[in-house]
């Protein structure tokens, strides 16, 4: 199986080899990064992260529109499915802000293209945690990438040649 992510960019200078004893909290932006015309799978989500520590807390929101069969893949991978009503990105929001003021979590970790959730990276990073943003072109914000420690660029199904 080929690997789906780009590879990751470390935006730090490397000084010491990577601890994968590193706790991360990750947040999926569903309705913005699980489109059929992405194709984006979680599990390569995950693969990607593993390579920087252990995913603790995973959760993927997603509004109300989600089909059954989504939620099902997504309990299947181990993570956690949040339905909301409406728009997603207050929900996305409230889950970073809780992963960043918990000592359980290392590195933020957000799996979006939305240049709106700047601010949560920027808060993250000022409370001392690592960041991670996992995107797809096209519409992968510049803004976001420049602002995470870590940016892992997904390969959509049209770049791999599945569409």
């Amino acid at each position: 199986m080929r690997e789906r992510f780009l590879g990751i960019l470390k935006r730090e200078k490397e000084e010491k080899e990577e601890r994968p004893e590193k706790k991360i909290g990750l947040i999926v932006d569903g309705p913005n990064i699980l489109r059929k015309e992405f194709g984006i799978k979680l599990e390569d989500i995950m693969e990607a992260l593993s390579r920087i520590g252990n995913v603790r807390i995973a959760k993927v929101i997603l509004n109300q529109y989600a089909p059954q069969g989504l939620i099902e893949a997504i309990v299947n991978q181990g993570l956690e499915p949040v339905i909301v009503a409406g728009d997603t990105d207050v929900r996305v929001a409230i889950e970073a802000m809780e992963m960043i003021y918990s000592a359980d979590v290392d590195v933020i970790a957000l799996a979006s293209r939305d240049a709106d959730f700047l601010p949560i990276l920027i808060e993250a990073k000022r409370r001392g945690k690592e960041t991670v943003v996992i995107g797809v072109e096209p519409g992968f914000s510049v803004a976001l990438q420049n602002a995470a420690d870590y940016v892992i660029k997904m390969e959509s199904a049209r770049e791999a040649g599945e569409i």
